[in-house]
């Protein structure tokens, strides 16, 4: 025999990472993640993740206001592998978890007489935006605020629970995970986004040297450790393999689109230029997985239904990627149109019919609003 091959990768994150659940019931580009030594195929094992994954979109975002300790410790109560979390800073230096640096629709911040002189206009990524922002305020002033729902049209019954939480740092959030790591005797996955990092590097608030010191902290900095960090701006996840060796993952939205730091650098590639590939193989050099928007996997016809795959399962597993989608969501609103229900925007429609649909492609997991449905349809595929 010929000199033994160090495995990709994807075959790492699959095999010794993500686990093997599930991997025979992988279609498309699945085979790194089929061969399971262990003789545990199927099953969930202890500090490994299934395939496919679950991972719970800002908490159980359809069901409590993101970003809250109720979001987050719901979704793990539900089942979900792993939980995100986006990282902004605050004035003085804290990362705190808000999708956003504005926090005019997720929090009570206008109801604050005291912060009335906050509101302000800014260009976020070049876009202009009006309200109340995170780095205007210090950690201490942001914990008077409490969070509430940001969708509140769509999602009336969250609004239950506005007022109740306040918006968590993300110090906290790591004690929490190792509290209930310890309590179930298995890690607490986490999924870590940075958010506008060119944005804030320009402030003097750089997000990855404060994100890696709080991993090495709590000892979350390994390549195996329970958790991804993330970002849309592909010079982040560079800037953070050079301070941790957790794995890194690139997201990518519409095709047209551009990350931010690319504009910023005169880079003229968009993200359909990144999903062919060379695009792809480009990524691999310093990332372990890309989270493409769901379209990008399985476009949508013109009417909004759902198209035929592309070959991005296939390519990016090429290059030892993993895949993680966003975001499935059971309001119609959000599913494609031969997914939906009733003519009720708000309503549920057949959500386990779209997951079926993605997990379908071969993807190693997928972000969603309702970890419960994602966590039944995942069981469901795995079965056959």
């Amino acid at each position: 025999m010929g000199q033994e091959q160090k495995p990709g990768r994807r075959l790492v994150l699959g095999a010794a990472v993500l686990g093997a659940a599930g991997a025979a019931a992988v279609g498309t580009g699945g085979s790194a993640l089929a061969d399971d030594r262990s003789g545990q195929r199927g099953k969930d094992r202890p500090g490994k993740l299934p395939v496919p994954a679950v991972v719970a979109h800002r908490g159980a975002s359809g069901y409590r206001p993101e970003h809250t300790f109720g979001s987050y410790q719901l979704a793990l109560d539900m089942g979900a592998d792993v939980i995100e979390q986006d990282l902004v800073p605050t004035k003085d230096g804290h990362l705190v978890c808000r999708h956003e640096n504005d926090i005019t629709a997720t929090t009570d911040v206008a109801d604050h007489p005291e912060f009335a002189d906050r509101k302000t206009t800014k260009t976020v990524d070049g876009t202009p935006l009006t309200g109340w922002f995170t780095e205007d305020f210090t950690l201490a002033e942001l914990n008077t605020l409490r969070a509430k729902e940001r969708i509140p049209q769509t999602r009336p019954h969250n609004t239950l629970y506005d007022g109740r939480w306040q918006v968590p740092a993300f110090e906290d959030v790591l004690k929490w995970a190792d509290e209930q790591g310890r309590k179930r005797g298995r890690p607490v996955w986490l999924h870590i986004e940075t958010k506008h990092p060119t944005y804030f590097r320009k402030l003097g608030l750089e997000l990855e040297p404060r994100l890696a010191k709080l991993l090495r902290k709590y000892g979350r900095h390994r390549s195996h450790s329970p958790n991804f960090v993330q970002s849309f701006e592909p010079s982040s996840i560079q800037r953070l393999k050079k301070l941790v060796d957790c794995p890194g993952v690139c997201l990518l939205d519409a095709p047209d689109s551009q990350p931010w730091d690319f504009v910023e650098a005169g880079d003229p590639r968009t993200v359909a230029d990144l999903v062919k590939p060379e695009g792809l193989k480009w990524m691999a050099r310093f990332a372990d997985g890309i989270g493409p928007v769901v379209d990008l996997v399985i476009p949508k016809n013109p009417d909004g239904s759902l198209g035929e795959p592309t070959t991005l399962v296939r390519d990016a597993h090429a290059e030892n990627l993993v895949l993680h989608p966003y975001t499935m969501r059971n309001e119609n609103t959000f599913l494609p149109l031969d997914f939906r229900k009733g003519t009720d925007p708000n309503a549920y429609g057949d959500a386990f019919g779209a997951f079926k649909a993605y997990f379908s492609t071969g993807i190693d997991g997928i972000f969603t609003d309702n970890p419960d449905t994602g966590k039944l349809a995942a069981a469901d595929f795995r079965k056959g």
